[in-house]
């Protein structure tokens, strides 16, 4: 589907808000100064930790959904078709298994809606991945104690399915529409020419890149955890092996260019609106622990006690926040130290991981506006509910 152009008076008006906003921006302010420098400091630390190591190796995973991966087989799976049990079922488990963050989860998702993944299923994917990852929760478990970490976990899987029903219902007709068009579902490349033990070491040698190239330490949480970082490398190139002795072996010239290219496709989809994303939360709120254009003494007086309104504005604030995958869990110990509610804890919790401004507009570009305002919308009152109700036993 092309693009619509920018007609000359949209343009115009364009380049009048971007004069305006320069024009009126107090720059020697030092708060807006500081949060300047915050935004592109935000943006260099995504660059260094996140973008070679986490967002790439996603796309290429994602590229090769779309080229190579069977559409029979996702329809079978995750299509509107599929058994309900089934479908949000492996979509919450594959999202858990993948141990990544709420932008690197944004090329799978692509990847698996646009082969034809019912939206419901996919937006499951889209919410477990950052949300019920298993080393997030292993730790949440160490860190903030077993009520806290297994009500996380719980909570996770039951939002997964639930938030993605509710998208199925709401938009039933829609999808059915999108998936009824043929032509947005092209069997690119060959996938019968290789058998399904083939795929999966394909897949598998891509997942393992990506799981294990990131994985963080536990700060002694967990002794298994902490060995398997020690031997990371070492694990992450015995898959490569197993990623190049896939390609040269089962993989014509052809294809691979193919996977190149939709691989490419993804970067020019995602990549910019990502970059703006970055550098907006940073601007606002800053990086872990430092100061931007919004107090951080504002959030932490806000989210004290068990109110509606301080599960609410922790549900909104990590929404628009970005966590790289595991941060969220020192940010929480910290806001708990300065006098963070429990419950407003398990909100902050259950939104931030799933969601950020940048992911928000990467997948308002996918989904559209209305879809992707009822998805945060979702998130946020189902994370501000739960938190309000475990703050009331707990």
């Amino acid at each position: 589907m092309a693009k619509k152009e920018l007609t000359p008076n949209r343009k115009l008006l364009l380049i009048i808000g971007v004069f305006l906003t320069v024009f009126f921006i107090p720059f020697s302010n030092p708060r807006v100064s500081t949060a300047i420098q915050e935004a592109f400091l935000m943006l260099a630390d995504y660059a260094h930790e996140h973008v070679l190591l986490c967002v790439v190796p996603a796309m290429f995973i994602a590229g090769a959904v779309v080229v190579f991966l069977n559409q029979q087989a996702v329809m079978k799976y995750l299509g509107p078709k599929a058994k309900k049990i089934v479908a949000y079922s492996v979509a919450s488990v594959s999202g858990a298994i993948l141990a990544v963050c709420s932008c690197t989860i944004l090329p799978l998702f692509k990847g698996i809606y646009k082969k034809g993944a019912g939206l419901g299923p996919a937006v499951s994917f889209l919410y477990s991945g950052p949300a019920i990852n298993i080393l997030a929760i292993v730790l949440s478990y160490k860190v903030f104690g077993w009520q806290l970490g297994l009500t996380r976990m719980v909570v996770s899987v039951v939002f997964a399915f639930i938030i993605g029903l509710i998208m199925q219902t709401i938009f039933k007709k829609d999808d059915e529409k999108r998936l009824a068009d043929e032509r947005l579902f092209k069997n690119i490349g060959g996938p019968e020419a290789r058998s399904l033990w083939q795929m999966i070491v394909f897949m598998i040698s891509m997942i393992g890149i990506l799981v294990f190239i990131n994985w963080a330490p536990s700060s002694g949480a967990s002794r298994l955890w902490d060995l398997i970082y020690t031997a990371k490398y070492w694990i992450t190139g015995v898959f490569a092996i197993g990623l190049v002795y896939s390609l040269v072996r089962w993989f014509s010239k052809d294809e691979i260019v193919e996977w190149g290219g939709a691989t490419r496709d993804f970067a020019l989809q995602i990549l910019p609106l990502l970059f703006a994303g970055v550098l907006v939360a940073g601007f606002l709120l800053g990086r872990p622990g430092q100061e931007a254009l919004i107090p951080t003494t504002w959030v932490e007086s806000l989210v004290g006690g068990n109110s509606l309104a301080a599960n609410f504005f922790a549900s909104i604030s990590g929404a628009f926040m970005y966590f790289a995958t595991l941060t969220e869990i020192p940010i929480v110990q910290g806001l708990l130290g300065a006098g963070m509610g429990q419950g407003p804890a398990l909100a902050l919790l259950l939104a931030g991981p799933s969601l950020s401004l940048p992911s928000m507009l990467v997948i308002g570009g996918e989904l559209g506006f209305k879809k992707t305002a009822i998805y945060v919308l979702l998130v946020v009152v189902f994370s501000t509910t739960a938190g309000f109700v475990f703050g009331m036993f707990v």
